[in-house]
C-alpha cells in the first residue's frame, strides 16, 4: 500500500484514482471542482484543500492535467508540487505535454530530490474507468521498476519507453496515429453512408480483415449512431496534434498526413465541436460532403 496524492480529477484522473484506491491505496485527491472531488471520496479516497495538503506525506504524486502550462503551474509554480513534497518522493505526471516540458520539470524534480517519470496514457475514459490503460513511461529504470505495481491497477500494458521525455514522445506518436485513423474511419463511414450499403455489416467486416483496428471497434458503433459523448474530446486532441506537429518540426521530420489531419482537428473545434468526442471528426467530413449533419 502507497500513500498517493492525486491532482487532477477529470475524465481520466478520477477513475484512475479510484482504481487506485480499490487496489488499496491511500489517494488523496486534489482539484478546482468540489463535484470531482465528491466523487473520489464516494470511492473511498481523500480530498484534499490544496496542492499542500494533498501532497504532505505521499509516497507518490501523480499529476493527471490538460496541458503544458497547467503541469508547471502545479509542479513548478508557487504553492506546487516541488514546493511542499519531500525528498525522495516519486513525481508521476501522466498529462499529455510537449516533450521538452517533460524534460525541464523532470530536470526541476531530480534538482529538488524528488524523483520524476513522464507517464501519459492511451485508452480513452474507458480505459481509464476499466483499469486497461497503456501507459508510456519516461524515466530512471529503478523508478519505473518502483512504480510498476503501483500502475498495475490503472493500466495493462506498461512500457518503460526511455529517459525522461520519451513517454511523452511516444504519446505524441500515439496521438498521430489515431487522429489520423479516426478520420479514414470517419470517411469511411460516410463513403458507405452515401452509397446506401448496411454500414452495420460493413464495419462487421472491416473489423475482421486487414482494416481491422481499435478505432473500429471502440469508436465506429458511436459514428453511426452520431453519439459524440466525450471520451476524449477534440479539443485535448487538436492540443496533441500541436504537440506532435511542433516536435516533427524541431526534429526535422516530415509528417503530411498528421498535419491534414491537425487542420481538420482545428477546422473540428472552430466550428464548434471542441467539446465532443474526437471522432466527431465525422462531422467535418460530412460538412466538406455537403451532408446535413445529424
Amino acid at each position: 500500500m502507497s500513500h498517493l496524492a492525486v491532482i487532477g480529477l477529470g475524465i481520466m484522473g478520477l477513475p484512475m484514482a479510484r482504481n487506485l484506491v480499490a487496489a488499496g491505496h491511500v489517494v488523496v485527491g486534489y482539484d478546482h471542482g468540489d463535484a470531482r472531488m465528491a466523487a473520489l471520496e464516494e470511492g473511498g479516497g481523500r480530498r484534499a484543500a490544496s496542492i499542500a495538503e494533498a501532497v504532505a506525506g505521499a509516497d507518490v504524486v501523480i499529476t493527471m492535467l490538460p496541458d503544458s502550462p497547467q503541469v508547471e503551474e502545479v509542479v513548478l509554480g508557487p504553492g506546487g508540487v516541488l514546493e511542499h513534497a519531500t525528498a525522495g518522493v516519486i513525481h508521476i505526471d501522466m498529462s499529455s505535454i510537449r516533450p521538452d516540458v517533460a524534460v525541464r520539470v523532470a530536470q526541476e524534480c531530480r534538482a529538488r530530490g524528488l524523483r520524476p517519470l513522464d507517464a501519459p496514457v492511451s485508452g480513452g475514459e474507458r480505459g481509464a474507468i476499466d483499469g486497461t490503460l497503456s501507459i508510456m513511461l519516461g524515466g530512471e529504470d529503478a523508478d519505473v521498476a518502483e512504480v510498476r505495481p503501483l500502475l498495475e491497477a490503472v493500466g495493462r500494458t506498461i512500457v518503460h519507453v526511455g529517459p525522461n521525455g520519451s513517454g511523452q514522445t511516444v504519446k505524441a506518436a500515439n496521438q498521430l496515429i489515431v487522429g489520423g485513423t479516426i478520420q479514414l474511419v470517419a470517411e469511411a463511414i460516410v463513403f458507405l453512408e452515401a452509397y446506401g450499403v448496411d454500414t452495420q455489416a460493413a464495419v462487421e467486416v472491416l473489423a475482421g480483415g486487414l482494416a481491422g483496428n481499435r478505432i473500429l471497434d471502440l469508436k465506429a458503433q458511436g459514428m453511426l449512431d452520431r453519439e459524440f459523448a466525450p471520451g476524449f474530446r477534440i479539443d485535448l486532441h487538436h492540443k496533441d496534434l500541436g504537440i506532435v506537429t511542433s516536435a516533427a518540426r524541431e526534429a526535422g521530420v516530415a509528417i503530411p498526413v498528421g498535419a491534414l489531419v491537425a487542420q481538420l482537428m482545428g477546422s473540428a473545434r472552430a466550428n464548434g465541436d471542441g467539446g465532443l468526442d474526437h471522432s466527431a471528426l465525422l462531422r467535418g467530413v460530412e460538412r466538406m460532403s455537403g451532408r446535413e449533419l445529424r
